[in-house]
């Protein structure tokens, strides 16, 4: 028995099954007594209310929704706003983020201290509290549907938001999401093709051309071929109102804003660590090529390091995407706002909590799948 005891793979083995015994013994019990405290209270469990009618409206769907949809529905719909928003400020958090981390390196003086001020007050201040700037000091200062401010193609700002033309799309339009598919297909064996080529005669290729003019050109043309299918619906300001458009609610665009450039801020310095992680020698390497400093910089300082700026960058998608519940302060409609109103409604707590965590956790888990197997295609090959 003593050797047993000794014995690193046993105790090993041991450790994992006492500790898999202990969670599910404690999942056992919260399930239990879950059961029993709602049947003491006569509350009705299963997600049956999900084909119930809703009964309110939402601000802001990506999908037709009245408020005679079901709660099913409307949960989706938040759940498709917090995609939304999740996705155009991861982009622009990026974006926002590699321009600030570069500037923070900049041998221009005002470059650099005006960057390293943007990191230092959007990182030392609550991301909650940069929403409620956005929300009641930039865009609540915004004038009265009455007094909105006309700008150019027919749009139109106000704090009710942003009114511009909706496009009404024909029977031909199928043509070009098709055509920007392809566009992308042929794009990507080109540049495989390109890549092999270059491994093989030394000659490069133009790809990044390439590929903006196919998938600029070909949805073109099938437009073009399509007969045009497309008109627009455009805004009409009225005495008291505006009718006609779309309109980007101020809420979408204080979260998204707030977001942005919060995160961007944390994202600056992950791009700062990686590239001065790179070592210098590499740099001074490629001078001594006679490489211009945008060259170095794009070919041989950020793949190397992308590196170190993957892996912590995942970290700040996923706090984004999170951080987005936080709209449920100014009113936006994300899965939160839709999920709490629901659960208002209906009682059934547990069901909503249990969407809400299944949602998250599997945004979670693609977003850190799709960025490791991003972070392996990145990562160097070692002969």
């Amino acid at each position: 028995m003593t050797s047993y005891i000794y014995d690193p793979k046993f105790r090993g083995l041991f450790f994992q099954a006492l500790t898999l015994v202990i969670t599910i013994f404690v999942g056992w019990w919260i399930f239990d007594n879950t059961t029993e405290n709602l049947a003491r209270s006569n509350t009705a469990s299963g997600y049956q209310f999900l084909n119930g009618r809703a009964g309110f409206d939402i601000g802001q769907s990506l999908i037709p929704y009245t408020s005679d949809s079901t709660y099913g529905r409307a949960i989706f719909v938040g759940f498709l706003n917090t995609l939304l928003v999740a996705a155009v400020g991861i982009v622009t958090a990026t974006i926002i983020g590699f321009l600030i981390g570069i500037g923070r390196l900049s041998r221009n003086w005002l470059i650099a201290k005006l960057c390293t001020i943007y990191v230092e007050v959007f990182r030392n201040i609550p991301v909650l509290l940069v929403i409620f700037f956005f929300y009641k000091g930039v865009l609540g200062a915004l004038p009265q549907v009455r007094d909105s401010l006309e700008l150019p193609f027919s749009m139109f700002l106000n704090n009710r938001g942003l009114a511009f033309p909706r496009p009404i799309w024909g029977d031909g339009a199928i043509l070009i999401p098709i055509a920007f598919v392809v566009a992308i297909i042929v794009a990507l064996v080109i540049a495989r093709w390109a890549k092999a080529r270059q491994a093989a005669t030394g000659q490069p290729f133009h790809t990044g051309w390439t590929a903006m003019a196919l998938i600029i050109g070909l949805p073109l043309l099938a437009f073009i071929l399509g007969g045009m299918p497309l008109t627009f619906d455009y805004p009409v300001a009225g005495r008291f109102n505006l009718t006609g458009g779309s309109v980007i609610a101020p809420e979408f665009v204080a979260l998204y804003l707030a977001l942005a450039f919060y995160t961007a801020s944390f994202i600056a310095e992950i791009f700062r660590a990686g590239i001065k992680g790179v070592p210098k020698g590499q740099t001074e390497a490629a001078s001594a090529l006679g490489l211009q400093p945008s060259t170095t910089t794009r070919l041989v300082v950020m793949p190397q390091a992308m590196r170190i700026i993957i892996p912590p960058l995942t970290s700040q998608y996923l706090n984004l995407t999170k951080n987005s519940s936080l709209g449920i302060a100014i009113g936006f409609p994300e899965l939160v706002a839709t999920g709490g109103t629901t659960m208002n409604q209906t009682g059934q707590a547990i069901e909503v909590v249990s969407i809400w965590l299944a949602v998250y956790l599997s945004i979670s888990i693609v977003t850190s799948i799709f960025m490791n197997w991003f972070n392996a295609k990145m990562a160097l090959v070692e002969r």
